[in-house]
Order: structure tokens, then sequence, then C-alpha cells
């Protein structure tokens, strides 16, 4: 299955090609090494697509992580506020129940 190659890049290989021409090298040989460019340069397309996809991955698993993170910090922020209004307010009102019972306790006798 053969690729299509930009005219761009023909162009560029071509004058790649014509530029490293020797003397005494016919149009044939020039065509040949013109279409050897492209092939590396379609091959360095390739690579480099590749390499972008992976790095794209990464920083898309980097991001999910990090708002894993961030969202789980924000429930434990939450639960800390809620145990720490209890943790402050049980102390207070296990007080007051005792010295209710404690009049309640008394008034009866």
């Amino acid at each position: 299955m053969s690729e299509k190659i930009s005219q761009q890049s023909h162009d560029e290989a071509m004058q790649m090609a014509k530029a490293t021409q020797k003397p005494g090298q016919n149009k044939a040989q020039t065509k040949l090494i013109a279409a050897g460019i492209e092939k590396g340069i379609a091959v360095y397309k390739k690579q480099h697509k590749a390499k972008l996809r992976e790095q794209d991955k990464q920083r898309k698993k980097l991001k999910r992580t990090q708002d894993k993170n961030v969202v789980m910090s924000e429930s434990h922020d939450i639960e800390s506020e809620h145990s720490d209004f209890f943790a402050s307010k049980l102390p207070w009102g296990l007080l007051a129940i005792s010295w209710l019972c404690f009049a309640a306790y008394v008034m009866t006798f």
C-alpha cells in the first residue's frame, strides 16, 4: 500500500536531489535519488507523528491523574472540615447534655 506524498515533499526532494547532483548523472538517477529522499521524508513524518501521539497520550494520562488527585484532595478537605466541625462541637454538646442530666437528677430528689 503506497502512501500519497504531498507535492511539497516531492518538490523538496527534487530540489535536494538536484542540489547534490554529481557531474555526469542523468535524470533517471536524479529521480531515483529524489524518490529515496521522498521515502525518507515520509518515514520521518510518520515517526514524528507517532512520537507526538505518544507525547499526547502521556500528557492526557498525567492530566487525568492530576484531576483525580485534585478531586480526591477536595473530597478529603470536605471530609476534614466536616469532621473538624463535629470534633469541635462534640465536647461542648456532651458537656451540655451531662449538665442537663445532672440538673434533672437533682430536681427529682
